[in-house]
């Protein structure tokens, strides 16, 4: 059960690891403070954006249940 649980968790860390990477960037970080920021429109977000949303928050779900069911399995 333990490799179990410590397989989903490694694969749903990569996922999210992913997941953020694919995310657009907001502005307003380090790069806008030396000129590297373009201003984007922030109104609204694609389809695509959106399913993402969906599915880092899906993923994101999955990998704290994992961390709990983990920590529970450990502590006994």
């Amino acid at each position: 059960m333990e490799l179990l649980f410590t397989i989903i968790l490694v694969i749903t860390s990569l996922l999210m690891i992913l997941l953020v990477l694919l995310h657009k960037g907001r502005g307003g970080g380090l790069s806008d403070m030396f000129g590297g920021g373009v201003s984007s429109s922030l109104g609204g977000s694609s389809v695509a954006e959106r399913n993402l949303d969906r599915l880092t928050i899906g993923i994101g779900g999955i990998w704290f249940a994992t961390v709990i069911a983990m920590g529970l399995l450990l502590a006994y």
